[in-house]
């Protein structure tokens, strides 16, 4: 699976009681799947994914696979201590048609580094979709010497670097150049993601609904008093190309991301973009074009507020969902809305970059 370009980590809308708004969480989804990013990471940083029960979160895999358009990347991320949950909800993404694991790392594993290898091991090993490796595990950040390793596996595609190090980015790349994958795309190079290459199939129209296929007139299958219709044509099979590419490397921050991806990053995936989704890909946009100039200033306006934003969490990246017309609401207890002063300040940085 290609991995370029902006994939929005999704927040997750409750109800006033805390219930999850499973109808909030689809009209953002539709919303997301106007903008021109690559892909959305459900149950990634900023859902408030620790607050959910085994059973939310599936609904939350459900609602995002039955909604996001089939050009979109879908990741669903796992992090539960135990191999044996995470797998079941990897079973679970990979029948609602996900394209990407995201191997959250829990906390607990942060220096048991024996727990942490056998987890991520376990779980590239027997994951039934591949797996993008989150490079932090707690507050500290994976070795580099683990993560190069994984990132030779066959089920690994690659990395999302979190931590703030351009160096690691470079480092990363040096350290698994000899690792080669080839992916699908389209004949645009955009990935080609499993919904649109194996598009749901509408059901024939039976006899006892009033009509019967054209074919079964040859066949003296007609009934009398029900009328025929022409056999429905076949769906067009996706016209694809395929692409070597290296191990893959998403960086989790708007700031340095023209650093990032000069190191060899493919593409931005921060939580901000939940927020301010067109502003974070107006970054990947400029520098495709191959301007400088106009990169880093759509960086900067981005950086400029994404330390806030990400240090606040989930509160404070729903209220700026909600300025650019997404559904935010309140988050989880015991987290806390944010006060009226902070969205204020909120709505004033973010002004000119709502979308």
């Amino acid at each position: 699976m290609l991995l370029d370009g902006v994939h929005v980590p999704l927040t997750t809308p409750f109800y006033p009681d805390g219930h999850v708004y499973v109808r909030k969480l689809e009209h953002n989804v539709r919303r997301y799947s106007l903008t021109p990013v690559s892909g959305l990471i459900a149950l990634g940083d900023g859902s408030e994914a620790a607050a959910l029960s085994d059973e939310e979160q599936r609904e939350v895999l459900q609602a995002v696979a039955e909604t996001a358009a089939a050009d979109k990347v879908l990741t669903a991320t796992l992090n539960q201590a135990g191999c044996d949950p995470a797998l079941r909800l990897a079973e679970y993404a990979a029948a609602l048609r996900f394209d990407v694991l995201l191997l959250a790392s829990p906390a607990q594993w942060s220096g048991n580094t024996a727990a942490l290898a056998s987890w991520l091991r376990v779980l590239a090993d027997r994951a039934p979709l591949p797996c993008l490796v989150a490079s932090r595990c707690g507050d500290a950040s994976i070795e580099l010497e683990m993560l190069a390793d994984l990132a030779a596996h066959p089920n690994v595609l690659g990395v999302l670097e979190q931590s703030a190090h351009i160096s690691r980015v470079a480092d990363l790349r040096v350290a698994t150049a000899k690792v080669r994958r080839t992916v699908s795309t389209t004949i645009t190079f955009t990935a080609a993601t499993g919904r649109m290459l194996q598009p749901a199939q509408a059901e024939a129209a039976s006899p006892q609904g009033g009509f019967v296929s054209a074919a079964s007139l040859a066949t003296g299958a007609a009934v009398a008093g029900v009328a025929t219709v022409l056999d429905a044509p076949a769906v067009p099979v996706l016209r694809t190309r395929t692409r070597q590419v290296s191990s893959q490397i998403l960086w989790a921050h708007a700031g340095q991301a023209t650093e990032a991806l000069r190191a060899g990053a493919g593409g931005i995936a921060t939580a901000v973009a939940a927020s301010v989704p067109q502003a974070v890909f107006e970054i990947w946009a400029a520098w495709k074009d191959g301007d400088a100039g106009l990169m880093h200033e759509k960086q900067a306006r981005v950086a400029a507020v994404e330390p806030a934003l990400l240090d606040a969490g989930a509160p404070l990246l729903k209220s700026g969902a909600e300025l650019s017309g997404y559904f935010g609401g309140r988050p989880r207890l015991p987290l806390v809305a944010p006060t009226a002063p902070e969205r204020e300040r909120l709505a004033s940085a973010l002004d000119g970059m709502r979308s």
